[in-house]
């Protein structure tokens, strides 16, 4: 905040800069004056100014109708240039097409410049994309130029709600949306109503789609003026009646300070500046599309003022005047300051510049003074305290410094809520709808609803834990605070956001804790941020269920696959090349190794078997026995170990072939056996067990059809 001793001007005050870029973007077209031959529109109201517009107009900026677009469109040959800026508010979809279509057509003789402010050209990008198969809900004002612009990106339906009560009147009407939702706001829209209105769809759809889009610079406005309000005597809002962001400043100031003036330029200031001449502290805003040339003409002519009043009030003071106010004296209850004179470990006396002396007796030190009370007040030092009794007789007033603590915590109280400060206290107890957090020795409301807790949840469970919270509403004259948790939770939670969104890469690694599970996969809390492992993912075999592999607060290391930063989307990763089943076989065996497998099913052609776990292979029905078989049934059951040799690997489509007849052993050779008999003899059982082979692989090939050839892949494909 920019302020002197009286006047109090909100930082945040003026041109955002949407509004600013817009205007800077029309100014630029025309400076110097428009060139002969060429011409200059804006569709509709640049922004919600009249001063600004004017002078764009006085320079010979138009401001044309959507009507009539198609003339000037059609007359673009008549001129050397004709310009057509769009106002910041944005502008409907099909208007958009319609001038960058007339850009392409008209090339050297017709330009479009698209001035809509990047927040709201985010909304038409999140709605556009986002709507197909959803019911579109925009919470801001029907009509407005910006929602109009966004209603125009609605692909399956839309409606505009004002608040939360126009949205509870749809949603529980006779024609609810039957779809699922989208829901956005009004970039200038208000934060507590769309706060209440997504805590109120959230209880109804719980799988609607919901977007934060109001301005992050008019959520500060807003807070800042609902601060500046609540502790000043006259606040005044400049900007433009028109303009939707000027009357909402004007709505929150007003509910805080009565004494709230809405006016448009300095010329109206003179009407109620005899009414601020009588306020001590008058706090000024301005909406977004007040330029900062009328902000600062208003300021400087109530600094002027500010002087004037000041300097009758110096004339006034009297040599009686002062004199007077040497002499005053004291009541009790009075809070004073007057300068050390003596310490004693009995008492302090204080020169409190009047005609009694100050005693602050040891009884009215605070309890918890760490150390002597020599070592902790010196001579000459500065104390405030609060007046106990006052003895004229005596000229002694009994003050006391234990009171003026708890004084001193409520400014500390009332300065972070006026800063939008952080505070840090413990929680010592539960009252009805909420918790008390002491801050500074005094005790503020923490509301259920901003405990940080989820709704129902055990209140019980924060006392005695140290908490940090803001405070975010104020009575001065009751000494009453209310504090959140919630927000404090919420700024670091966007803070964590923000940093990570600015450091996520495909591939980058993270430690994780599993925060829920649907049929599809597993969501990741990975600090603040979620991502989503999709069922594929979590293992190399096919699972049923995610549940089979990871569960609820299990905690996981995962990688980034993929990533949205605009739609806030991570597609993560869990298994890895370490764990693959194929590689893990692999490693292990070769072709000729022999390894004890399990059965796992039986088919009209072999046995599928597990070599390692999401590994199978398949031992042909030729392969299963020395001797023919109708079926693998008669000879293995499924469970069974058996070993086999692995005969093939197909390392390109991860393959397997398998044998249990190779490992059988061949027939012994006796010494009776004739040699040459002996080989003859194993040369035609060779060939007879070879064309046995070839003769039931002949017989069996219409039963493999469709089957994989003597291999099976691995488990996952």
């Amino acid at each position: 905040m920019v302020e002197n001793s009286r006047i109090i001007c909100a930082a945040h005050a003026g041109f955002c800069h949407g509004v600013a870029r817009a205007v800077d973007t029309a100014r630029a077209q025309c400076e110097g004056g428009i060139p002969e031959g060429c011409r200059v529109y804006t569709l509709g109201q640049l922004i919600n100014n009249r001063h600004v517009t004017g002078e764009l107009a006085e320079r010979g900026v138009v401001v044309i109708s959507e009507e009539e677009l198609d003339g000037i469109i059609a007359s673009s040959d008549d001129y050397a240039m004709t310009t057509v800026i769009s106002r910041a508010h944005g502008i409907r979809r099909e208007v958009s097409e319609k001038l960058s279509e007339a850009a392409k057509t008209y090339a050297g003789r017709f330009r479009f410049i698209d001035c809509t402010c990047p927040n709201v050209a985010r909304i038409h990008r999140i709605v556009d994309r986002e709507s197909h198969g959803r019911h579109t809900i925009i919470i801001g004002h029907k009509g407005h130029p910006e929602v109009v612009g966004i209603l125009s990106f609605a692909h399956s339906g839309a409606d505009v709600c004002r608040d939360h009560d126009e949205l509870k009147a749809l949603l529980e009407g006779e024609n609810a949306p039957r779809l699922p939702i989208l829901m956005v706001a009004q970039t200038t829209g208000s934060l507590r109503i769309w706060e209440f209105s997504v805590n109120f769809l959230k209880t109804v759809y719980t799988e609607a789609l919901v977007y934060d889009t109001i301005c992050v610079v008019t959520e500060s406005r807003q807070a800042e003026a609902d601060r500046l309000s609540r502790n000043v005597e006259l606040m005044l809002v400049i900007g433009d009646p028109e303009s939707s962001n000027t009357n909402r400043l004007y709505e929150i100031c007003k509910a805080n300070q009565p004494e709230t003036y809405l006016i448009q330029s300095c010329g109206e200031l003179r009407s109620v500046l005899t009414t601020a001449a009588k306020y001590p502290k008058v706090g000024i805003t301005a909406g977004a599309s007040t330029p900062s040339a009328i902000i600062l003409e208003v300021l400087e002519t109530m600094d002027q003022e500010n002087r004037i009043i000041e300097a009758a009030t110096a004339e006034s003071e009297s040599f009686a005047d002062m004199l007077e106010d040497s002499l005053k004296t004291l009541s009790n209850g009075d809070t004073v300051k007057g300068i050390i004179t003596s310490v004693s470990a009995n008492e302090i006396h204080v020169d409190l510049g009047t005609k009694v002396t100050g005693i602050i007796p040891q009884s009215e030190l605070p309890d918890d003074l760490e150390g002597d009370v020599e070592d902790v007040y010196k001579v000459g030092d500065e104390i405030e305290a609060i007046v106990v009794k006052v003895s004229d007789l005596d000229g002694v007033a009994t003050l006391s410094r234990k009171r003026i603590d708890t004084i001193i915590s409520w400014r500390a109280i009332c300065n972070a809520y006026n800063n939008d400060e952080i505070l840090e206290g413990k929680i010592v107890e539960v009252v009805k709808s909420g918790v008390i957090i002491v801050l500074n020795s005094i005790r503020v409301f923490i509301p259920a609803s901003h405990s940080g807790l989820p709704r129902d949840a055990d209140l019980s469970t924060l006392v005695g834990t140290v908490q940090r919270v803001k405070i975010i509403d104020l009575n001065e004259q009751r000494r009453r605070a209310v504090a959140s948790i919630r927000a404090v939770l919420r700024e670091e939670r966007k803070a964590k956001e923000e940093e990570f969104w600015k450091n996520i890469e495909v591939g980058k690694r993270y430690d994780g804790v599993v925060k829920s599970l649907t049929s599809f996969g597993a969501f990741v809390d990975l600090g603040g941020v979620d991502g989503m492992v999709h069922s594929t993912e979590l293992s190399w075999t096919r699972i049923k269920d995610p549940s089979e592999v990871v569960s609820i607060g299990e905690k996981v290391n995962v990688y980034v696959k993929d990533f949205d930063p605009e739609r806030k989307r991570i597609s993560l990763g869990y298994k890895t090349e370490e764990t693959n089943p194929w590689n893990i076989f692999t490693s292990k065996y070769s072709i000729g190794d022999t390894a004890p497998v399990k059965i796992v099913s039986l088919m009209t052609f072999g046995a599928f078997a597990e070599v390692v776990p999401g590994v199978d292979g398949l031992i042909h029905i030729s392969q299963i026995t020395d001797h023919r078989i109708n079926q693998p049934s008669e000879v293995l059951e499924v469970g069974q170990e058996v070993n086999v040799k692995i005969t093939d690997i197909d390392y390109e489509k991860h393959k397997i072939s398998l044998s249990i007849r190779a490992l059988l052993e061949a027939p012994a050779v006796t010494e009776d056996d004739d040699e040459s008999g002996t080989v003859v003899g194993a040369a035609v059982a060779g060939a007879a067990v070879a064309g046995a082979a070839v003769a039931e692989a002949a017989a069996e090939e219409g039963a493999e059809e469709g089957a994989e050839e003597g291999a099976v892949e691995d488990k996952d494909e």
